[in-house]
């Protein structure tokens, strides 16, 4: 993987669109004192290098009756490259998790996931991550309120 690293301009067309990526390309040039032309040359070049990967609309979750978020942390009881391997490819099948970690400390990874609510999550729990192999201990923290959300990266 091939990293870049953008200028003060890329910098700042990222950071404008990571808060509103609905801004044209003349609206972007305005902001940077740019012309049109090399704005949309900038932006077309940033999602070829794949550092814009995607255009979303964020939904709040708080505005739904029936929207419960855990963070599960997850030990595997086998650490060999093809578990782990095995274990992010099946993770990602699930559309009740968002977002998936490998990480460092007392457990391997650490899963976002969302369900309706707690029988959702128990049903999830049983009926589909409970089947894959190699699951050792389980950690669920449930959220009860969510302070901040940030989807932009400091650049």
């Amino acid at each position: 993987m091939e990293l870049y690293s953008p200028d003060q301009t890329d910098r700042d067309i990222l950071t404008l669109l990571q808060k509103d990526a609905r801004l044209t390309y003349k609206e972007l040039a305005a902001i940077l004192h740019l012309s049109k032309s090399p704005i949309q040359e900038r932006v077309k070049r940033l999602e070829r290098l794949g550092l814009i990967s995607a255009i979303v609309a964020l939904i709040d979750p708080n505005k739904f009756d029936h929207c419960m978020i855990c963070y599960l942390q997850v030990q595997l009881t086998n650490h060999s490259v093809h578990t782990f391997k095995l274990f992010q490819q099946e993770v990602s099948k699930f559309q009740e998790v968002l977002e998936c970690y490998h990480t460092t400390g007392g457990f391997d990874f650490m899963l976002k996931v969302v369900t309706r609510n707690m029988i959702a999550y128990n049903d999830f729990l049983i009926n589909k991550f409970g089947q894959l192999e190699n699951i050792g201990t389980l950690n669920s923290s449930l959220v009860i309120t969510q302070v901040k959300r940030e989807t932009a990266l400091p650049l």
